[in-house]
Protein backbone atom coordinates (compact mmCIF):
# COMPACT_ATOMS: atom_id res chain seq x y z
CA UNK A 1 0.00 0.00 0.00
CA UNK A 2 1.47 3.37 -0.75
CA UNK A 3 1.49 6.48 1.64
CA UNK A 4 0.20 9.54 0.80
CA UNK A 5 1.20 12.91 2.54
CA UNK A 6 -1.15 15.61 3.18
CA UNK A 7 -0.30 17.16 -0.18
CA UNK A 8 -0.22 14.39 -2.61
CA UNK A 9 -3.87 14.41 -4.30
CA UNK A 10 -5.42 10.85 -4.17
CA UNK A 11 -8.50 9.70 -6.43
CA UNK A 12 -10.08 6.43 -5.24
CA UNK A 13 -12.68 4.41 -7.31
CA UNK A 14 -15.49 2.78 -5.64
CA UNK A 15 -17.45 0.34 -6.83
CA UNK A 16 -21.18 1.27 -4.95
CA UNK A 17 -23.55 -1.30 -3.72
CA UNK A 18 -27.57 -0.60 -4.04
CA UNK A 19 -28.66 0.55 -0.80
CA UNK A 20 -25.50 3.14 -0.35
CA UNK A 21 -25.77 6.57 0.28
CA UNK A 22 -22.61 8.61 -1.50
CA UNK A 23 -21.96 10.26 1.65
CA UNK A 24 -19.86 8.73 4.81
CA UNK A 25 -23.19 8.83 7.50
CA UNK A 26 -25.85 6.93 7.00
CA UNK A 27 -29.16 7.48 6.71
CA UNK A 28 -32.28 5.41 7.90
CA UNK A 29 -32.16 2.26 5.94
CA UNK A 30 -29.44 3.80 3.74
CA UNK A 31 -26.03 2.77 4.41
CA UNK A 32 -23.02 5.32 4.25
CA UNK A 33 -19.33 4.91 2.68
CA UNK A 34 -17.52 4.55 5.71
CA UNK A 35 -19.23 0.76 5.88
CA UNK A 36 -16.72 0.80 3.10
CA UNK A 37 -13.89 2.98 3.05
CA UNK A 38 -12.31 4.34 6.54
CA UNK A 39 -10.12 7.30 4.65
CA UNK A 40 -9.51 10.50 6.59
CA UNK A 41 -10.22 13.76 4.14
CA UNK A 42 -11.50 12.53 0.92
CA UNK A 43 -15.17 13.75 -0.47
CA UNK A 44 -17.62 12.66 -3.29
CA UNK A 45 -17.24 13.85 -6.53
CA UNK A 46 -20.60 13.62 -8.03
CA UNK A 47 -23.11 11.83 -6.84
CA UNK A 48 -24.71 8.71 -7.15
CA UNK A 49 -28.07 7.93 -5.62
CA UNK A 50 -28.84 5.30 -2.85
CA UNK A 51 -30.92 3.18 -5.15
CA UNK A 52 -28.40 3.87 -7.53
CA UNK A 53 -24.75 1.26 -8.42
CA UNK A 54 -21.85 1.46 -9.41
CA UNK A 55 -18.66 3.44 -10.13
CA UNK A 56 -18.22 6.66 -7.58
CA UNK A 57 -15.45 8.82 -7.35
CA UNK A 58 -13.46 10.22 -4.01
CA UNK A 59 -10.78 12.51 -3.61
CA UNK A 60 -9.11 14.92 -1.46
CA UNK A 61 -8.36 17.79 -3.80
CA UNK A 62 -11.04 19.97 -4.48
CA UNK A 63 -9.89 21.57 -7.65
CA UNK A 64 -10.12 17.88 -8.75
CA UNK A 65 -13.35 17.02 -7.16
CA UNK A 66 -14.72 20.18 -9.00
CA UNK A 67 -13.18 19.10 -12.35
CA UNK A 68 -15.34 15.59 -12.00
CA UNK A 69 -18.30 16.94 -10.77
CA UNK A 70 -19.05 20.25 -12.60
CA UNK A 71 -20.90 19.67 -16.02
CA UNK A 72 -18.51 22.55 -17.40
CA UNK A 73 -15.70 20.11 -17.68
CA UNK A 74 -17.89 18.06 -20.07
CA UNK A 75 -16.56 15.18 -18.43
CA UNK A 76 -18.81 11.45 -19.98
CA UNK A 77 -20.94 9.27 -17.19
CA UNK A 78 -21.41 6.44 -18.90
CA UNK A 79 -24.29 4.02 -17.53
CA UNK A 80 -25.81 0.87 -17.79
CA UNK A 81 -29.88 1.13 -17.65
CA UNK A 82 -32.36 -1.16 -17.03
CA UNK A 83 -35.42 -0.06 -18.37
CA UNK A 84 -39.23 -1.40 -18.24
CA UNK A 85 -40.25 -2.20 -22.42
CA UNK A 86 -37.61 -2.44 -25.17
CA UNK A 87 -36.75 1.15 -26.60
CA UNK A 88 -37.37 1.89 -30.05
CA UNK A 89 -35.44 4.01 -32.88
CA UNK A 90 -38.28 6.82 -31.62
CA UNK A 91 -37.37 6.67 -28.04
CA UNK A 92 -33.23 6.48 -29.01
CA UNK A 93 -33.32 9.42 -31.22
CA UNK A 94 -35.45 11.62 -28.56
CA UNK A 95 -32.34 10.66 -25.70
CA UNK A 96 -29.89 11.39 -28.74
CA UNK A 97 -31.49 14.83 -29.67
CA UNK A 98 -32.25 15.76 -25.33
CA UNK A 99 -34.96 15.84 -23.95
CA UNK A 100 -37.73 17.98 -21.98
CA UNK A 101 -37.80 17.30 -18.01
CA UNK A 102 -39.62 19.91 -15.41
CA UNK A 103 -35.77 21.78 -15.08
CA UNK A 104 -35.27 22.11 -18.39
CA UNK A 105 -33.97 20.56 -21.58
CA UNK A 106 -31.59 17.96 -21.50
CA UNK A 107 -28.06 18.09 -23.12
CA UNK A 108 -27.70 15.72 -26.13
CA UNK A 109 -27.09 11.81 -24.84
CA UNK A 110 -25.12 9.09 -26.16
CA UNK A 111 -27.10 5.91 -26.41
CA UNK A 112 -27.45 2.66 -27.60
CA UNK A 113 -28.98 -0.78 -27.20
CA UNK A 114 -26.95 -3.11 -24.90
CA UNK A 115 -27.73 -7.00 -25.91
CA UNK A 116 -27.01 -7.22 -22.10
CA UNK A 117 -24.50 -5.85 -19.76
CA UNK A 118 -21.36 -7.68 -19.18
CA UNK A 119 -19.89 -9.20 -16.05
CA UNK A 120 -22.64 -7.63 -14.09
CA UNK A 121 -22.95 -8.42 -10.48
CA UNK A 122 -26.67 -9.61 -9.10
CA UNK A 123 -28.29 -6.35 -7.30
CA UNK A 124 -29.49 -6.85 -3.60
CA UNK A 125 -32.73 -6.99 -3.30
CA UNK A 126 -33.15 -7.79 -7.05
CA UNK A 127 -35.09 -5.69 -9.15
CA UNK A 128 -38.86 -5.85 -8.99
CA UNK A 129 -40.15 -6.78 -12.51
CA UNK A 130 -43.51 -7.46 -14.07
CA UNK A 131 -43.63 -10.88 -15.75
CA UNK A 132 -46.04 -9.22 -18.67
CA UNK A 133 -43.83 -6.21 -19.73
CA UNK A 134 -39.73 -7.28 -21.52
CA UNK A 135 -36.71 -5.37 -19.91
CA UNK A 136 -34.43 -4.02 -21.96
CA UNK A 137 -30.47 -2.57 -21.55
CA UNK A 138 -29.11 0.82 -22.78
CA UNK A 139 -25.95 2.43 -22.24
CA UNK A 140 -26.64 5.79 -21.89
CA UNK A 141 -23.57 9.07 -21.86
CA UNK A 142 -24.39 12.14 -20.52
CA UNK A 143 -22.20 14.99 -19.71
CA UNK A 144 -24.55 16.43 -17.07
CA UNK A 145 -25.11 15.55 -13.88
CA UNK A 146 -28.81 16.60 -12.69
CA UNK A 147 -31.00 14.74 -9.83
CA UNK A 148 -31.76 11.71 -10.74
CA UNK A 149 -31.48 13.04 -14.49
CA UNK A 150 -30.90 9.50 -16.63
CA UNK A 151 -34.22 8.20 -14.63
CA UNK A 152 -36.00 10.89 -15.37
CA UNK A 153 -34.88 11.16 -18.97
CA UNK A 154 -35.99 7.20 -19.63
CA UNK A 155 -39.61 7.72 -18.10
CA UNK A 156 -39.79 11.13 -20.39
CA UNK A 157 -39.44 8.99 -23.19
CA UNK A 158 -42.11 6.04 -22.16
CA UNK A 159 -39.00 3.84 -20.22
CA UNK A 160 -38.94 3.93 -17.09
CA UNK A 161 -35.64 3.15 -15.34
CA UNK A 162 -35.34 -0.35 -12.97
CA UNK A 163 -31.91 -0.49 -12.35
CA UNK A 164 -28.80 1.82 -13.06
CA UNK A 165 -24.93 1.29 -13.13
CA UNK A 166 -22.82 4.04 -13.76
CA UNK A 167 -19.35 2.43 -15.40
CA UNK A 168 -17.18 4.99 -16.10
CA UNK A 169 -16.69 8.80 -15.56
CA UNK A 170 -14.53 10.10 -18.19
CA UNK A 171 -11.36 8.22 -18.32
CA UNK A 172 -12.29 6.27 -15.49
CA UNK A 173 -13.73 3.36 -14.98
CA UNK A 174 -15.23 0.03 -12.75
CA UNK A 175 -12.31 -2.64 -14.24
CA UNK A 176 -10.99 -5.10 -11.40
CA UNK A 177 -13.47 -3.48 -9.02
CA UNK A 178 -15.79 -6.02 -7.23
CA UNK A 179 -18.68 -4.73 -5.48
CA UNK A 180 -18.23 -3.13 -3.07
CA UNK A 181 -14.57 -2.62 -3.38
CA UNK A 182 -12.47 0.32 -3.76
CA UNK A 183 -8.85 1.44 -5.10
CA UNK A 184 -6.44 4.24 -5.68
CA UNK A 185 -6.17 5.29 -8.93
CA UNK A 186 -3.23 7.78 -10.41
CA UNK A 187 -4.90 11.42 -10.60
CA UNK A 188 -3.37 12.20 -14.18
CA UNK A 189 -5.73 12.81 -17.44
CA UNK A 190 -8.00 15.42 -15.92
CA UNK A 191 -5.16 18.31 -16.22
Amino acid sequence: MTRHTASASRLIRFNKPHGVLSQFTAEGAWRGLKDFIDLPDVYVAGRLDADSEGLLLLTNDGQLQARIADPRFKMDKTYWVQVEGVPDETALAALRQGVMLKDGMTRPARVRPLAAPPNLWDRDPPVRMRKSIPTAWIELVIKEGRNRQVRRMTAAVGFPTLRLVRVAIGPYGLEGLGLGEWGDVGVGGLG
